[in-house]
């Protein structure tokens, strides 16, 4: 089944900022679509979101100049052809000519090469999981264990919270269903307490409540962890059997590169005292995960943190890695990290986030495939940690259209497998 056109969109994310979404018309008159993400945590090291940086639209933040190039650039290649990602991917590569895909943009790319992956799982008429699996040759699909982000703080809230996810995951060997239903009901008795505490119980960018549990003195970084126990003793669950504490730190947000130090409320931290709190933290709370706990220049740092908590937490290499398989592959010789977080924005194909997350499994890394904090209602990343059995997921709170349409998917795709 070929494609007919290939066409852009200007359409808003979840913060209310325009993104793409690309557009494929199949000789049958199906339409298939794919919409990229956008984040506000970004590393230095990721893929060029490109924006037309005109102040009279958008604030600058309009997406028609990568549209464009969707438009009179890539779609030629790949109109009157049949729908297949791998080759789609290499042609895509080949048209940009750029190591951080500046000359087209990854936004622009990678709506094409998500577009293309689904049109071609359409084309066989299998799932978009089963596509993948294949290509990646998974043996077995797996459901993920998920972090759900029940308190935002740093740049996805306006709170005094410098950390920026707060998520807690089920541990027991249950259903993804059944997995769901234990997180939104400690969810709703977190609301219930911030609110009774008179907290705040607005959420921030992913769904998470952005209370500021901070103070000049405090980062409150603790008292957050408090009320995570609290809520899940009060649902009925024990903390660190039932479930279990993941944090992004997104240290790089608030780390001064000037006087190299680490800025906590008013305290300043070196990366030694930073690593020296995380001990802490994991001495008094069920924290399975921690992410970006360094600056994603701070290799030195990184190797420090993962030679004295690598054996007991599991360390996520997000800014530091960016998706990049070579960036990646430093971090294993470096014995930084023991995972990787998955963002396919980050590097800008499908293809290449397929051996980002190749390289993290013959090394015994760990992977999370995760959302972005401007979401949309795109269900892709569902289907990816499916069909590579990747382990691990988040996508934020379990609220939201565009959250809540991943773990809907996810749903959906268990109740397939079962059957």
């Amino acid at each position: 089944m070929k494609i007919k056109k290939m066409f852009g969109r200007e359409i808003l994310d979840s913060r209310g900022w325009p993104t793409i979404e690309c557009n494929i018309l199949l000789e049958n008159g199906t339409i298939v679509k794919a919409s990229v993400p956008s984040g506000a945590s970004v590393g230095k090291y990721e893929a060029l979101e490109l924006r037309d940086n005109d102040p009279k639209r958008y604030l600058g933040k309009g997406v028609l100049k990568a549209i464009s190039n969707i438009e009179k650039t890539i779609a030629r290649k790949f109109e009157n052809t049949e729908p297949d990602f791998i080759k789609a991917d290499k042609i895509l590569l080949e048209l940009d000519g750029t190591e951080n895909k500046s000359k087209l943009g990854a936004n622009a790319i990678l709506s094409v090469s998500m577009a293309i992956c689904r049109a071609q799982s359409l084309s066989l008429n299998v799932p978009l999981y089963e596509l993948v699996g294949k290509t990646f040759k998974t043996e077995e699909f797996m459901i993920p264990k998920v972090m759900f982000n029940v308190l935002n703080g740093g740049v996805h809230a306006d709170n005094n919270l410098s950390f920026q996810e707060f998520m807690i995951m089920p541990s027991e060997q249950k259903s993804f269903a059944k997995h769901l239903e234990m997180v939104v009901m400690v969810y709703n008795v977190l609301k219930k307490n911030l609110h009774d505490s008179g907290f705040f119980v607005g959420v921030g960018d992913e769904g998470g409540f952005a209370p500021n549990l901070g103070s000049d003195k405090d980062s409150g970084e603790r008292k957050a962890l408090d009320f995570l126990i609290k809520a899940v003793k009060d649902a009925g669950f024990v903390p660190g059997k039932d479930i279990v504490f993941c944090l992004d730190v997104a240290a790089s947000e608030f780390y001064d590169n000037n006087e190299k130090m680490y800025l906590l409320a008013n305290k300043k931290l070196n990366s030694n005292q930073m690593i020296k709190l995380y001990e802490e933290l994991v001495a008094s709370y069920p924290i399975y995960s921690i992410e970006d706990g360094l600056d994603q220049q701070d290799w030195d740092g990184w190797k420090n943190m993962t030679e004295s908590l690598g054996s007991k937490v599991q360390l996520v290499g997000d800014d530091i890695f960016v998706t990049n398989k070579s960036r990646i592959g430093k971090g294993i010789g470096f014995g930084v990290a023991n995972a990787s977080l998955i963002k396919p924005n980050q590097i800008g194909t499908v293809t290449e986030t397929l051996e980002s997350i190749k390289i993290c499994q013959d090394n015994s890394y760990k992977t999370v495939i995760s959302h972005r904090s401007g979401e949309t209602n795109d269900d892709f990343i569902s289907d990816l940690v499916v069909g590579t059995a990747a382990g691990q997921f988040k996508a934020g709170a379990p609220v939201r259209g565009e959250r809540v349409a991943k773990y809907n998917r996810l749903l959906e795709i268990e109740s397939m497998l079962k059957k």
